[in-house]
């Protein structure tokens, strides 16, 4: 394993190594200085491929992984990652969810299963019959309720599976039976005003469970004739249903974009972290207890330079002694790829100034032609944590770069334990 202990002479912090992350088979290594103050937190990176998908007409899409501790081998967790089955001929097209797994920490994976519980259905809408699809899941253990809860939205297509607006989007929600190891059927939240949030779902984002088991999920959501707004619903669980309780800040862009959506919530210290999607720049804010927000600023870099990632999503990889943001930008030698959406980086966020620090950026996984802009972060131990990301294999014309529509696993190997991972 190549290792690089070099430190800034005159910043203290950590060196941008530009690693080329091929297949499962290259690694590298990254020192972090948190402070000129603190001791050295460094991390091993590793790359795995457990699978792979691309015919022309399919590849994976949404790889997300949840853990179900004490169930693999050796005391290790069971790692359990569900994705979307794309239809490359249509726009978010997707027929089926699948599941992999591994037992011995990505080792060996099962091959993609097929689950009926979390296939799409048919429902009335408008006096019409159309099919619903779950999609943008992403599990994540429940430590209060011993539960592996996944959450996602909703798409309702129209009868020949075509994406139209306007269209009735819910959050949707499954748990996984450890007993049967199997997905038990998929459910709808239910919002308390159904015109309000006719629209509306926690596609893609990142939860924060609290201590009492009462979870600040993020969703988006469009009303009637405005563009999409976020806002964090704090929700009850108890091991089988998941219940809203009320919601916080609504936060909201007035301008010709889309709006906000996809966001994601962490916790860091004594403060709660909010990243957003829009169609022009990612935006970021802060709060005290996860509802209510600050006014949300661009991602800079913290040389005031704008980060560069828009129009798809960012998710957080958080460690008790630092906070790392994960995103694709521009600039980065990628004006080929669909929305620049490769690489995929990771740096350090400074908190208190919300910004990202440049020379902390790592490559994780590389830009070989396809966007990698829809991915997932999960926390396996005190020991590591994974990012797990698939070539999306459009538009047409990807692979001529190297793409093959593979899944990759990109490990982050901690040398110091993270504090915050909770298995109980």
């Amino acid at each position: 394993m190549m290792k690089n202990s070099h430190k800034e002479s005159s910043f203290n912090r950590r060196t941008f190594v530009k690693s080329s992350l091929i297949g499962g088979i290259s690694i590298s290594f990254l020192p972090f200085f948190a402070s000129c103050e603190q001791e050295t937190l460094s991390y091993d990176l590793a790359l795995d491929t457990p699978t792979k998908l691309f015919d022309g007409k399919r590849c994976w899409t949404h790889p997300r992984a949840g853990i179900v501790p004490g169930l693999g081998t050796n005391g290790n967790p069971k790692v359990v990652m569900t994705m979307n089955n794309l239809d490359l001929a249509g726009s978010d097209v997707f027929y089926g969810m699948f599941e992999l797994f591994t037992n011995n920490l990505s080792k060996n994976w099962s091959a993609p299963k097929e689950l009926k519980s979390l296939a799409p259905r048919f429902e009335i809408i408008n006096n019409i019959e159309r099919p619903v699809a779950l999609s943008d899941f992403w599990p994540k253990w429940h430590a209060a309720s011993k539960t592996l809860l996944g959450t996602g939205h909703t798409v309702a297509y129209t009868p020949d599976w075509k994406v139209t607006n306007p269209r009735p989007r819910h959050t949707g929600y499954a748990t996984y039976d450890v007993q049967t190891k199997k997905w038990n059927d998929w459910q709808k939240l239910e919002m308390y005003d159904n015109d309000k949030f006719f629209n509306s779902g926690a596609g893609c984002v990142q939860r924060y469970d609290l201590e009492d088991g009462n979870i600040l999920l993020p969703i988006y959501f469009s009303p009637k004739g405005k563009n999409a707004r976020v806002t964090i619903c704090k929700c009850a669980f108890d091991g089988k249903k998941l219940t809203y309780l009320s919601h916080g800040t609504e936060l909201n862009i007035n301008d010709k974009t889309r709006g906000l959506g996809e966001p994601s919530l962490t916790k860091f210290k004594d403060n709660y972290f909010l990243t957003m999607r829009n169609d022009k720049k990612g935006f970021v804010s802060r709060s005290q207890d996860g509802l209510h927000f600050e006014d949300y600023h661009p991602w800079t870099f913290d040389d005031g330079t704008e980060l560069g990632s828009y129009n798809t999503q960012q998710h957080w990889l958080t460690h008790s002694e630092a906070l790392f943001l994960v995103y694709t930008r521009k600039g980065a030698n990628n004006d080929h790829v669909f929305r620049h959406r490769a690489p995929l980086f990771m740096a350090e966020v400074d908190p208190e100034r919300l910004c990202v620090i440049r020379a902390t950026e790592q490559i994780l996984v590389p830009e070989r032609g396809a966007r990698l802009g829809n991915f997932g972060v999960t926390d396996i131990s005190a020991d590591e944590s994974w990012v797990t990301v698939s070539e999306w294999m459009q538009p047409e014309g990807v692979e001529k770069y190297g793409s093959d529509g593979s899944v990759f696993v990109a490990k982050v190997k901690w040398t110091k334990k993270n504090n915050l991972f909770s298995k109980t």
